[in-house]
């Protein structure tokens, strides 16, 4: 198989990332060669202040080095320049005479420092601080010059000061025209307790203060500002921002506005050419933090190897960072302006204060100064746009954030390290694997806080309390339930190997104690056997339905408390006829039914039948009724008023409900499963506290997975958004499919999902080919005279159209 030429424009953070996505993919399916102005290979931008402060070699800031590249066979000519694209030919032109051909070309250009128009400005002792030239500039003026003005209050501009003072500069001034430092990711306090701290380390500031001019003859010798005041120095720094490095892009035809523009697949106007990084704008934003673009280069590396993706939606702005020894965190909204109230928390003692912005209940943005330990939390908060009704929650819980106890409470698929997408468990998995204990060690292998740095307190509890709890493999398994010996996970492992034929015959070959087993091994022993046998032969299988003289338990009806069935109409989507309405009116009568009510999940529920009852009555309602065979079926799918009545109604909610209630009916799951389909983003059918929710948008239906409403609240979180019409029912059985055969019994969508970590579930869902083996193992819609000859042919039921 011939490979394709990949070529990458840049050899930054953001394109090197995702060529190792790419390779990661289809490691066999391109030739690659790098193109990269510096002469270095890719190197850790964000830890250029360490270089400069000059504890820190060029080595220990490289990602990879020059043998990661040949041990690739990547082609990287380092120090060469692209200056043409020719677009049409698929050939790039360098500053060095080369010509390169590309099947798939990748602009990675990142950005350049932006340079105020001063008069001056071009002066020698002035330098901008970008790269590892501007690192070696400032390097070689603090040998000689002591006096040193940094324009620009934010993190770049803080981060050159302090370099410059550990260089031995005895006054070094910031200049910023703002009234408060880093004014895009802190608010007031959290600047004025940050300026004050690095006052104490020698930091000097002029605020609120505008530059007109660098004065001097042969070289910088000073600072004119508008008001007509003046400073003396030898050395500026020029740290007032970046723009996207966009004129290769521009001069070759490609669609540019701020940055090179790009869709959610990040391509751009040409095809065949990718650009990501800080020289791409998605959806109007152009995004300047590593954690985005690396999430950008996820997406791209499927796009450019023709993998499906969900694309790329955008990110939440965040930062993580360590100001000159003072760790700071700020993510989405946090000016009052923005906020309907906050939370505050001050401690002028331990100099530190967090700050929670909340709208409308919801966590919309934080702040913390001075221990960031909960950063990962709250981010996640914010990410989710999380009730407040959790702050309390963690209020009366004894998890604290920076303690160890907080890092044993996280599940392995929390995101410790957001820059890198590196989980607890992953961390705690190559601790235990490779036998690490070095922090060092850690962030070696698993990358976790190798990029920004501000997981790192994060990182080392974990390591800390993973190597004081040992190896837990060696602890003895908890057992189902006194039955057995075995535990849930063995138990799920013994009945698939086993392939039985009934839970009786699986009982009997594990050897359990007591014959018949409990209420609490039965329904799982019968589940597995049942979901095994479903996954062999699903056109067929019905499960072990373990039938009792009872007529009603022969078809699944629900057992309530005292000794009756219930039996539960489906009427798909929540509509029904006149004619159904009748029937069920005449069933509920002639069979003297004890209770008929809707419950909270808008299901009609026939309460309180003996088993013949039961069975007679169900025949004569002439509807499908839901019936359990090995598992949990899905009930009932809500829904709102549909496009007709509903207000702000963008897709047809009732359609597509009764669609997917017919698409998920022969399901069984190892738990309850509620379902549901709002009409629009207003969520009218309580699609964000569902296990499964579908939700109308302009672009298709976005499905939400894991809500809850018991015992605890807890809000779905968005999968991805389906936009063909038809599509959704069966990316939802799909999903069921995969809940239903990884699960353990009894185990709610949501504690399944924290579990398996959504990040992989939606891969596997976006996957066609795992897709396809999901839809394969599903069973489809009743047909006549099946198991539950009752049941007549759902196709027969009466159309329900919404007017």
């Amino acid at each position: 198989m011939t490979k394709q030429k990949l070529i990458l424009i840049g050899n930054g953070m953001a394109g090197v990332r995702c060529v190792e996505e790419i390779l990661n993919l289809q490691p066999d399916a391109f030739d690659v060669t790098i193109f990269g102005a510096e002469p270095h290979p890719n190197y850790n931008r964000i830890m250029l202040s360490k270089v400069l402060q000059g504890d820190t070699p060029m080595s220990e800031i490289t990602i990879n080095d020059w043998q990661w590249y040949r041990d690739r066979g990547i082609t990287l000519y380092t120090g060469e320049t692209v200056t043409r694209i020719d677009k049409d030919r698929q050939v790039v032109y360098t500053d060095q005479g080369r010509k390169a051909t590309y099947d798939k070309l990748i602009i990675a250009t990142g950005s350049l420092p932006f340079m105020l128009p001063l008069p001056g400005i071009d002066k020698p002792g002035v330098t901008a601080f970008r790269d590892m030239k501007d690192c070696q500039t400032m390097i070689e003026a603090g040998k000689s010059y002591k006096r040193a003005a940094v324009i620009g209050g934010g993190l770049l501009g803080l981060e050159a000061a302090r370099g410059l003072l550990n260089l031995g500069m005895e006054d070094v001034y910031v200049i910023h025209n703002y009234r408060y430092l880093m004014n895009r990711q802190l608010d007031k306090r959290a600047a004025d307790m940050l300026k004050q701290e690095l006052e104490s380390q020698g930091m000097k500031f002029l605020l609120e203060k505008n530059t007109e001019r660098i004065t001097g003859k042969k070289r910088v010798e000073g600072l004119q500002f508008t008001d007509g005041t003046k400073l003396a120095v030898d050395l500026v720094v020029v740290a007032v921002g970046i723009r996207p490095n966009v004129r290769l892009a521009a001069d070759s035809g490609i669609e540019v506005n701020r940055a090179i523009v790009v869709n959610d697949r990040m391509e751009t106007s040409v095809p065949n050419i990718y650009a990501v990084g800080e020289c791409a704008e998605h959806r109007d934003i152009v995004y300047g933090l590593v954690a985005p673009l690396y999430e950008q280069g996820k997406v791209l590396a499927r796009a450019v190897c023709g993998e499906a993706t969900e694309g790329y939606t955008g990110s939440v702005l965040y930062s993580q960072l360590k100001v000159s020894g003072v760790d700071v965190f700020s993510a989405g909204d946090i000016e009052d302006a923005q906020l309907h109230t906050s939370m505050l928390n001050f401690d002028g003692i331990r100099k530190t204060y967090r700050k929670i912005g909340i709208r409308n209940n919801r966590i919309v943005g934080a702040v913390l100064f001075g221990d960031s330990a909960e950063s990962n939390k709250l981010l996640g908060y914010v990410k989710q746009r999380a009730d407040v009704s959790v702050l309390e929650a963690e209020a009366a819980s004894s998890a604290s954030g920076g303690s160890d106890e907080y890092v044993c409470s996280l599940a392995d698929t929390e995101t410790i390290c957001s820059c890198n997408g590196v989980t607890k468990g992953a961390i705690v998995a190559t601790i235990r694997e490779k036998g690490l204990d070095t922090f060092e060690q850690v962030r070696e292998c698993t990358r976790a806080a190798s990029s920004c740095g501000g997981c790192k307190p994060l990182v080392s509890s974990l390591l800390k309390v993973t190597l004081e709890s040992g190896d837990e493999e060696g602890q003895p398994v908890q057992p189902v339930c006194g039955c057995t010996s075995l535990s849930r996970e063995e138990l799920k492992a013994a009945t698939a190997a086993g392939q039985f034929a009934s839970a009786a015959e699986a009982m009997k070959a594990l050897g359990w104690r007591t014959p018949e087993g409990c209420g609490l091994c039965r329904p799982a022993v019968r589940y597995y056997v049942g979901a095994t046998a479903a996954v062999a032969a699903p056109a067929a299988a019905d499960g072990d339905l373990d039938p009792t003289t009872a007529a009603a338990a022969a078809v699944g009806y629900p057992l309530l408390a005292d000794g009756t069935y219930a039996i539960q109409p489906r009427l798909y989507g929540g509509v029904m006829t006149a004619e159904q309405l009748r029937r069920i009116a005449d069933v509920i009568e002639r069979y003297g039914v004890p209770l008929a009510k809707m419950n909270g999940d808008g299901r009609l529920e026939l309460l309180g039948l003996n088993a013949q009852a039961a069975a007679n009555a169900s025949e004569a309602l002439g509807v499908p009724v839901a019936a359990a065979t090995h598992g949990r079926p899905v009930l009932s799918v809500v829904t709102c008023g549909g496009t007709a009545y509903e207000r702000g109604a963008l897709r047809d909610s009732v359609a597509l409900g009764a669609a997917l209630e017919r698409r998920l009916e022969r399901l069984q799951l190892p738990a309850a499963v509620s379902a549901g389909v709002s009409a629009s983003p207003l969520h009218r059918a309580g699609t964000l506290i569902r296990d499964i929710g579908l939700v109308g948008v302009p672009g298709g239906w976005e499905l939400y997975a894991g809500g809850s409403a018991s015992p605890e609240v807890k809000e779905a979180k968005l999968l991805f958004t389906e936009q063909e019409e038809g599509a959704a029912p069966d990316t939802v059985a799909a999903l069921l499919q995969l809940y239903s055969e990884e699960a353990y019994y009894g185990e709610p969508l949501w504690q399944w999902i924290e579990r398996a970590g959504i990040v992989q579930v939606r891969e596997r869902l976006l996957d066609p080919r795992s897709r396809r083996a999901l839809l394969a193992r599903t069973v489809g819609p009743l047909r006549t005279n099946e198991k539950l000859g009752h049941i007549i042919n759902s196709e027969e039921q009466p159309k329900a159209v919404a007017r």
